[in-house]
């Protein structure tokens, strides 16, 4: 399912296609504003959004063979609730 696939779906149950679109923008926009403020986003039943940390590392340059460094950086993790964990056995 893709974006265009979730607003069809909320399009079923708002009234206007424009107003399932806007109503799927403004959750995918809070849930990026928050995580930049790095706060937690949970949803009850479905799971939470939160900021995890990478550490710095060295890879490898697939094409040379040479290591690099790579920084330590921030990257959006998801952890699924209980409810979506049954859901999907």
């Amino acid at each position: 399912m893709n974006k265009a696939d979730l607003v069809n779906e909320v399009a079923k149950v708002v009234t206007t296609k424009k107003a399932a679109q806007d109503a799927v923008d403004a959750v995918i926009s809070s849930i990026t504003k928050a995580l930049k403020k790095k706060e937690a986003v949970t949803l009850v039943g479905f799971g939470t959004f939160k900021v995890g940390k990478r550490k710095a590392r060295t890879g490898r340059n697939p094409r040379t063979g040479q290591a690099i460094k790579i920084a330590a950086k921030k990257v959006p993790r998801f952890v699924p609730g209980k409810a979506l964990k049954d859901a999907i056995k």
